[in-house]
């Protein structure tokens, strides 16, 4: 059995040991070092208790960002997220569903980042000029209505029916391998939807509810199918993508639009000049002043010298010999007049003396002139124009003469066609990356279709590299004709003259729209003279009465 000492004994010898310690002289302090002290003695274990380290808490590092692209992005657009694979030190990750997204990148977004224009087109001989958005709804859905079948490109499907809310029922989507335009041609009545930069010629722009993506005066914020692109979802993800994107505001930039007004015959004489001088200068423009002044180059092609001796109008006054009033010029220069065609056959009517004259006017003025000039080197010289980084040239020739009229060395006149030197500058401007507008003093043919040589002179400008091939000479609206990429237009008719029978009363002015370095489209204007004077804008009775005649003598 185990002996134990009795309990006073233990008590007795721990006062001992307490008061020897109480005795003993204790170290001094050793400096604090800001650390927890570590006792050596075991006694003391337990009685100071040390500090704990903390280790810092682990910073989070941030995941990858989970991105869903909507396939109503157009190409341009989506390309640019499917490129990058970081931002912000984060990774992207393309997902397929948009509900596994951190950020969504759609139509109709949280935060618009840019806004499309997209356009509702037909093929060019298509009558309606506008439609709405309740007609384009209607077609969507399957119901009939008279601009026929909506066509779609596969891309375009998920647009509408994402972004305007539309259904696909009635629309005939066609495949990456079927030729838009070529579809909505043969089946005509047809149309539709563009983005505003796949525009092109062939097309016809319709206005939806009476606003139009080509016109200057585009209001872009009222307009139905102005459609927002951009960002949904976690908002620090969202900053840092969109700081990444390099977006364009929009796909329509006003400051790439140039429209270029091109007319037909005006001579400033006979029954014109008496109604001017009854009436007042400005009166034969009156009607369609906004027209010409909107544009940003309009285009005159003046056929009469001015003359300080010009004879007083004479409304009857027989004969064909032409001049017009120095104060006349008045009218020019209230419609904006930019640029003057020279290669009308009137215009040495009276001799060298007026027409020099009347190149000095168009000087003092500050007006480009074309298709003549002081000699025969000037006047077969391109007029090159840059408007809104467009290269624009004007180039063109007198065909039907009288050889008196025409420029020669030394001597001032219109252009000769000489097309070996004319057709090489065309393909020179063409390599330099101008869009070449060519015009045509033909001789005069009084039906819409024209004949064979004019057909064949026409194109041959347009395959020498002219974009637009126009004649000036006819006092009647004539046919159209699209080759490759050229736009051809045979006779645009009168804009201020005194012919006021039926056919010669009627005219366009082809209102050519250029943008981003191309030709984007072609507007066709119509006008009705009236009071052997002044044209006005045509009713729409009027204007389906000549479009019809004039697409049939397409050929259209």
């Amino acid at each position: 059995m185990c002996k134990h000492r009795p309990f006073f004994v233990i008590v007795a010898l721990i006062l001992v040991w307490e008061l020897l310690n109480s005795c003993t002289p204790q170290p001094a302090s050793a400096p604090s070092t800001g650390q927890p002290s570590t006792p050596s003695d075991p006694l003391t274990q337990g009685t100071a208790t040390p500090t704990p380290f903390s280790p810092a808490e682990p910073t989070a590092t941030p995941g990858d960002i989970y991105v869903w692209i909507s396939p109503a992005i157009p190409n341009g657009l989506s390309q640019q997220v499917r490129d990058l694979e970081m931002v912000g030190g984060r990774s992207l990750q393309l997902v397929a569903e948009a509900e596994d997204a951190d950020i969504r990148v759609e139509s109709n977004p949280e935060t618009a980042l840019t806004h499309w224009i997209y356009a509702v087109v037909a093929p060019f001989p298509t009558l309606a000029d506008d439609i709405s958005m309740t007609e384009i709804r209607e077609a969507a859905q399957g119901e009939p209505i008279d601009l026929g079948t909506f066509f779609l490109r596969e891309e375009h499907a998920a647009l509408i029916a994402e972004a305007l809310g539309l259904g696909t029922d009635g629309v005939s989507i066609l495949s990456g391998s079927e030729d838009l335009c070529t579809a909505v041609w043969d089946r005509k009545p047809a149309f539709s939807l563009l983005p505003f930069e796949e525009l092109a010629p062939r097309w016809k722009v319709l206005a939806v509810d009476g606003l139009s993506p080509i016109q200057k005066a585009f209001d872009a914020e009222s307009y139905a199918l102005r459609i927002a692109f951009g960002l949904s979802g976690d908002p620090e993800a969202k900053a840092l993508l969109a700081a990444n994107l390099d977006w364009p505001a929009s796909n329509r930039d006003p400051e790439k639009l140039t429209v270029v007004a091109m007319t037909g015959v005006t001579a400033l004489t006979r029954a014109t000049a008496w109604k001017m001088e009854q009436n007042g200068v400005l009166y034969p423009a009156e009607k369609i002043i906004d027209w010409l002044q909107d544009a940003d180059i309009t285009h005159i092609s003046n056929e009469v010298s001015f003359y300080a001796d010009c004879p007083a109008p004479n409304p009857v006054r027989q004969g064909l010999q032409f001049c017009s009033d120095p104060k006349y010029i008045e009218l020019f220069e209230a419609v904006g007049v930019d640029v003057i065609e020279l290669t009308g056959n009137h215009i040495k009517d009276y001799g060298q003396a007026p027409f020099d004259q009347t190149l000095e006017m168009y000087a003092e003025r500050g007006w480009s002139v074309f298709a003549g000039g002081q000699d025969l080197e000037q006047a077969l010289q391109p007029l090159l124009v840059e408007h809104h980084g467009n290269k624009l040239a004007f180039l063109g020739c007198n065909q039907a003469g009288p050889p008196h009229v025409l420029a020669r060395e030394g001597v001032a006149g219109g252009a000769p066609c000489q097309t070996d030197v004319l057709f090489a500058e065309l393909a020179r401007l063409r390599q330099e990356g101008y869009l070449t507008i060519f015009t045509y003093q033909w001789n005069e043919y009084p039906l819409a279709a024209p004949p064979t040589d004019q057909v064949l002179g026409f194109e041959a400008a347009a395959e020498a590299g002219a974009t637009i091939v126009s004649g000036s000479q006819a006092h009647e609206p004539m046919g159209f004709e699209f080759l490759d990429e050229s736009f051809i237009h045979y006779g645009v008719g009168n804009l201020f003259f005194d012919q006021m029978w039926f056919r010669n009363r009627r005219a366009f002015i082809d209102q050519h729209v250029f943008y981003d370095g191309r030709h984007l489209s072609t507007e066709l204007l119509t006008i009705m003279l009236e009071d052997y004077a002044q044209p006005r804008p045509m009713t729409i009775e009027e204007r389906d009465q000549l479009l019809e005649e004039m697409f049939a003598a397409s050929r259209w």
